[in-house]
């Protein structure tokens, strides 16, 4: 996966899914996260960002999905459990298959990710402003419909 130190950060290549529904967006968490973010994960070096999105849904609910086009690029700085991020995600419209499981808006789905406990879950796009939605820039336009092109994110 690309990720690694340089200086004081640690750099890393993001793909991640916006999989939208019936008026509601998909999302993810580590389980004792407070917030919550588009599920993906971190290309692997040598990888199309497409198949990281395709890899990781396999991966973390053994499902399989279709990878749309890519919505926008983002450059997010953040810190997480102490360690500051440079983070370039790459973010995909995405579609579920038709009996996949995760279609069911009305509970939370479980999955892994090596060895650590995931909560996938559907939330209304009207009520985004209430939820801790990360990156905060994408919380609002995806709402709206109005996603940018580019984006650049501190904190």
């Amino acid at each position: 996966m690309i990720s690694v130190p340089i200086d004081s950060y640690q750099f890393q290549l993001r793909a991640a899914a916006v999989v939208i529904e019936e008026n509601h967006l998909l999302l993810h968490r580590l389980k004792g996260d407070e917030f919550w973010a588009l599920p993906g994960g971190r290309v692997n070096a040598g990888e199309q960002a497409e198949h990281t999105i395709s890899r990781e849904f396999i991966e973390e609910l053994d499902l399989e999905v279709v990878c749309g086009e890519m919505l926008c690029v983002g450059e997010n700085f953040f810190n997480y459990k102490g360690v500051k991020h440079h983070e370039v995600g790459l973010y995909f419209s995405v579609i579920l298959l038709t009996d996949s499981k995760l279609r069911d808006k009305g509970k939370a789905h479980a999955g892994t990710e090596d060895g650590r406990h995931l909560e996938f879950k559907w939330f209304p796009l009207p009520i985004m402003h209430n939820i801790d939605f990360r990156p905060k820039v994408l919380q609002e336009s995806l709402s709206s419909s109005v996603v940018p092109k580019h984006f650049v994110q501190h904190g």
